[in-house]
């Protein structure tokens, strides 16, 4: 759960393990720098033609060599400049070629104050410099007049764009447009109408399908690997539009952006990051579905950005404690936690409670799939949600509107509290305040005031100054409300019960064990 919309709550991956494949190279240097849907269908003849199909190879078969044959002449390296000219206190983060400029040793005293005095400009601890770095990366022609897909993280911020293609020219291309939370750009060369492309697969890819991956791993254009569909689905904490497809064809850094193609020829996803302890490959790749691609790509080239639609509400997954409180047979749904004020959600009754099972139609499996259907419609479109309330079921026709870029976040709830006024939950291992009593904590609920942190509350994440709002879907505003709500549960033979909280972030659910 965000403090933003319909975007889910999601276990973080290790940053130092989680490698976007983007400008894998600076000049020879393994660098790693570091999804959402449009609306729309992709338009135009260009996208149309389907290359010949192409007999699925199994082990103990001729190869992948015709199919192979076939698309690496789409396949292109893509070269970047960018200028890391930007004002500066102290080195980068991340080493760049040309940029560790000091005669002196890395972290000595002398290496510090070359960096801080050494530049010449004669402002003290500033830098002033242009350094052009090069990074590269992997793409392909979708269409015979140049243009191309590639990676956000490949193009993002370059003074200039060159494209190399499978007979070794050099193409010069502009950047039509880049989504950044899809990590997906469209470029585009100018000057031929005749390059070889590739279409993309419009069947759903079968986890154990083989794949074909081709591009430009540490400057090494033209390479090809293969392996199968590992699974689908993934979320990497990327974005709140995850839906990777994982692949475990060796894919390394300088590959972003580059193919992976179905044995028929046709491409099933975009190469973006790995999952590696080291770096490279250990067969854990994530690439962005066709689908996803297909979305994208039609809106940056007919408006050159892409416009999601927006509810208006804070979601997160449906767990099994969550199912049992509400009577709940199946796992699945986005529940709300949070309809935000004068959105389209809390304007057309959606309320905090609901659980969101469909949206048109379409079943919503959980929080990420709720973020995607409702982004791939058009803003100030007309959605009929299907709810769950407190058991009954509901039907709610929702104007869609177009994301904001920002939303305000809530202001943080104090954490002081009157000794004198703490109030003990022992079974929960928490006590608590009117919400009325503690200062900067509103009117609304009861503030928590301390937490044992070897019991039930710390476990599952409550923290002093959070404010409990409700309890079994009945609203609190002092100790004994929750001791009659949780009684009321135990009575009703719940063995969890759904608490609403308001943190200095969020408002989310959580459901409590009672014993």
């Amino acid at each position: 759960m965000t403090d933003t919309n319909e975007q889910p709550r999601r276990k973080p991956w290790s940053a130092r393990r989680l490698t976007l494949l983007c400008s894998a190279a600076v000049l020879g240097s393994a660098l790693a720098v570091g999804g959402p849907f449009g609306y729309g269908r992709l338009a135009g003849s260009a996208f149309a033609a389907t290359p010949a199909p192409i007999t699925a190879t199994a082990p103990g078969a001729p190869g992948f060599a015709d199919l192979v044959a076939k698309v690496k002449p789409a396949v292109i390296s893509v070269r970047v400049q960018v200028d890391q000219g930007d004002e500066q206190d102290g080195p980068q983060a991340e080493d760049r070629e040309g940029q560790d400029n000091s005669p002196f040793m890395q972290g000595s005293p002398f290496e510090k104050f070359f960096r801080q005095y050494g530049s010449g400009n004669g402002q003290q601890g500033r830098m002033h410099r242009h350094q052009m770095v090069t990074g590269l990366g992997s793409g392909f022609f979708i269409s015979p007049d140049g243009y191309a897909v590639t990676n956000n993280h490949v193009v993002d911020h370059a003074k200039s764009v060159e494209v190399t293609t499978e007979d070794g020219t050099i193409y010069t291309a502009k950047v039509i447009g880049t989504d950044q939370k899809t990590d997906l750009a469209l470029i585009k060369v100018e000057g031929k109408k005749d390059f070889a492309y590739v279409d993309f697969e419009t069947a759903t890819p079968r986890v154990g399908d083989w794949v074909v991956a081709v591009g430009n791993p540490y400057g090494l254009g033209g390479t090809v690997t293969a392996g199968i569909i590992s699974a689908e689905g993934r979320a990497i904490s990327s974005s709140p539009y995850d839906d990777y497809i994982q692949i475990d064809a060796p894919i390394n850094k300088g590959n972003s952006g580059g193919p992976t193609f179905d044995t028929s020829g046709k491409v099933i996803g975009v190469n973006t990051a790995i999952y590696s302890p080291s770096g490279g490959s250990v067969g854990i790749g994530f690439d962005i579905p066709a689908s996803t691609v297909k979305m994208i790509v039609a809106q940056l080239k007919d408006k050159g950005v892409v416009t999601r639609s927006w509810l208006g509400v804070q979601v997160q997954p449906v767990t099994a404690g969550i199912a049992e409180s509400l009577g709940m047979k199946q796992l699945q749904g986005a529940l709300v936690d949070d309809a935000q004020p004068d959105t389209p959600a809390a304007k057309a009754g959606i309320q905090a409670g609901d659980v969101i099972t469909a949206v048109n139609g379409t079943e919503i499996r959980n929080s990420r799939a709720l973020a995607r259907e409702i982004s791939a419609m058009a803003p100030d479109s007309a959605a009929k949600v299907d709810i769950l309330r407190k058991g009954e079921a509901k039907t709610i026709t929702v104007t869609l509107a177009k994301m904001p870029d920002q939303l305000g976040k809530q202001a943080k709830a104090d954490e002081k509290a009157d000794d004198n006024a703490m109030r003990g939950v022992p079974h929960l291992g928490l006590s608590v305040a009117p919400a009325n009593d503690v200062a900067g904590a509103g009117n609304k609920g009861i503030v928590v005031t301390a937490v044992d942190p070897n019991g039930p509350a710390a476990e599952h994440g409550i923290q002093s100054g959070d404010v409990i709002l409700d309890v079994g879907g009945k609203g609190v505003t002092n100790v004994n409300d929750l001791r009659q709500a949780l009684s009321q549960a135990k009575t009703d033979g719940k063995h969890d019960v759904l608490i609403r909280v308001k943190t200095s972030d969020n408002t989310h659910f959580i459901a409590m064990p009672i014993g």
